[in-house]
C-alpha cells in the first residue's frame, strides 16, 4: 500500500477536514458552518481550502495529513463533499495525503457497498464518523453491518467525541445532540469488532474519563488530540499520553478551525517526556496507517 514516505515526515496529522468541493459545494450547510467558524474564532476563506491547498500547505511544513469530509445528508438534508473526488484529488499527493471516507450510516447496504468501493476502488484507509452531526448511536446495531465489513477491510474507523462546534450557539444547538458522542458507547463497538481498529477523536470533553478508560482496556482503540490547543489538555489526558497510552495517542489539529502551527507551538510546551513526543507526532500514527511498512508488505 502506498502513501507518504516516513522518512523526512516531521509530523502527521490525523484530523484534516476537507470543507469545499472542487466545484465549490461546502461540506456542511451554510447555518453549520457559520456556527463552527464562530465557536473556533475563524474568519475569512482561509478556513475552506481545498484539496490542493491542503497538500501545498502541509508539504511546506514536511508534515503528511488524513483527509475528509462527513456524509451527513440524512440528518441534515445536505449533500456531501465525494469522498471519491476527494480519494481522487489526494492520489496526486500521495507524499503528503492519505485519504479517508466518510459513509452515511443510516444508508444500511448501500453504506457498506459504498465503504467496499472507496478502500478497493478508491485506496482509502479508513472512515470518518461524525455521531452527533449523523445523529446515531454509535452502538446502534444499524451500523454493525458497515462496522464488520470495515473490519474485514483491515480500515480504520475515526469517531469524533465530545463537544462540537458545528450547531454551537444555534437555536437547540441545530437539533445536534451531544449524548451521541459519549466515547464510552465505543466500548460495545471495540468489544464486538476487536480486530476494527478505532480512533477517538479529540479531548472529549466532558468524558475524557470514559475515553481513557475504553482506550487502555481495548488494544485497537487510540485517542487523536485534535480540536482542541494543547494548552487546555486535562491533565489525566496528558498523564495517560506520557504512560499507559503512549503508543496510542495521535497528533491531530482539526484544519482548517484549527492550525497544525497553533497546535505544534503549544505542544512544545505540554509536559510530555522526549521519549513519547515523536511517538504521538508521528510514529504512533505511521504504525497506525502501515506507513511504517514496506510498500509491499
Amino acid at each position: 500500500m502506498t502513501g507518504p514516505a516516513l522518512d523526512g515526515l516531521s509530523a502527521i496529522d490525523m484530523h484534516v477536514h476537507v470543507e469545499v468541493s472542487a466545484d465549490g459545494h461546502p461540506s456542511l450547510p451554510d447555518q453549520l458552518m457559520a456556527a463552527s467558524a464562530r465557536y473556533f474564532k475563524v474568519t475569512g476563506e482561509a478556513r475552506k481550502p481545498g484539496v490542493d491547498e491542503i497538500a501545498a500547505y502541509y508539504r511546506e511544513r514536511r508534515m503528511a495529513a488524513v483527509v475528509f469530509t462527513v456524509d451527513a445528508e440524512t440528518a441534515t438534508g445536505h449533500p456531501p463533499i465525494s469522498s471519491e473526488e476527494i480519494a481522487d484529488a489526494c492520489a496526486g499527493h500521495a507524499d503528503a495525503l492519505i485519504p479517508f471516507g466518510s459513509v452515511d450510516p443510516w444508508r444500511g447496504r448501500a453504506a457498506v457497498r459504498r465503504a467496499r468501493a472507496l478502500v478497493e476502488r478508491y485506496g482509502v484507509r479508513g472512515f470518518k464518523f461524525h455521531p452527533s452531526l449523523q445523529a446515531f448511536a454509535v452502538n446502534d446495531r444499524m451500523a454493525y453491518p458497515l462496522y464488520e465489513e470495515l473490519e474485514a477491510l483491515g480500515a480504520i474507523a475515526l469517531f469524533h467525541s465530545g463537544q462540537t462546534g458545528i450547531g454551537a450557539g444555534t437555536p437547540g444547538g441545530s437539533g445536534i445532540r451531544l449524548r451521541y458522542a459519549n466515547p464510552l458507547d465505543l466500548d460495545d463497538v471495540a468489544a464486538d469488532f476487536p480486530g476494527l481498529r478505532i480512533v477517538i477523536a479529540h479531548p472529549s470533553f466532558p468524558w475524557q474519563d470514559e475515553a481513557l478508560a475504553v482506550a487502555t482496556h481495548k488494544p485497537t482503540v487510540h485517542i487523536d488530540l485534535s480540536g482542541w490547543s494543547p494548552k487546555y489538555f486535562p491533565p489525566q489526558l496528558v498523564r495517560y499520553a506520557n504512560t499507559l497510552l503512549s503508543d496510542r495517542v495521535l497528533f491531530g489539529s482539526d484544519f482548517p478551525v484549527l492550525t497544525p502551527d497553533r497546535w505544534l507551538a503549544d505542544f512544545a510546551a505540554l509536559d510530555i517526556k522526549p521519549e513519547v513526543r515523536p511517538r504521538i507526532l508521528r510514529d504512533n500514527a505511521a504504525r497506525l496507517l502501515g506507513l511504517d511498512r514496506p510498500p509491499d508488505a
